[in-house]
């Protein structure tokens, strides 16, 4: 994927979810509709899909940072701090805390908030994306178990990640 095909994936991705975002009325995106993978008793909105969202985008360019700094476990997901493997449900275990303490912390907040929390990270990886090189872009990031494991391809994932979203949105009765 290159520089052109991933910017324009990340853009056309963010016009569509917003798209539909804008579309819902304000019980639409309030309204509780899937079930917390952390704590089955904490049902998640639309809106808490939609912040969610940032918060995995930050990652993903936080890990892509770590790996053009040095860093032998960017990810850090697949081992531990003294480097042995984790389990799958140990990593889920990880990312489903840490989803819900992102989705618990703003929960609250407004359409145009999360709307600009989505933004500044989309912003984010954006300029991430001016500052590497061609062959950055191309480069395995150790441990990315998404696309195929390039740079730019995680990059580019972030734009999938919000379609999948919302695909389990409307299977839930958005």
């Amino acid at each position: 994927m290159n520089r052109v095909e991933i910017e324009t994936k990340l853009n056309e991705g963010r016009n569509w979810l917003l798209a539909k975002y804008e579309a819902l009325s304000d019980e639409q995106l309030r309204r509780p509709l899937t079930q917390s993978e952390h704590d089955p008793e904490n049902e998640w909105t639309a809106l808490d899909h939609l912040a969610h969202l940032a918060l995995i985008e930050g990652n993903f360019n936080a890990m892509v940072r770590r790996h053009f700094a040095g860093s032998a476990n960017p990810v850090g997901l697949l081992n531990d701090d003294l480097g042995e493997p984790r389990t799958r449900d140990q990593i889920m275990a990880i990312v489903h805390a840490q989803t819900e303490e992102w989705q618990v912390a703003h929960h609250d907040d407004s359409f145009s908030e999360v709307v600009a929390l989505t933004a500044a990270e989309r912003g984010a990886t954006l300029r991430l994306l001016a500052e590497l090189s061609d062959g950055q872009l191309e480069e395995v990031l150790p441990g990315a178990p998404w696309a195929d494991g390039t740079v730019g391809a995680v990059l580019g994932t972030n734009a999938d990640h919000g379609r999948m979203h919302w695909k389990w949105l409307e299977e839930a009765g958005l």
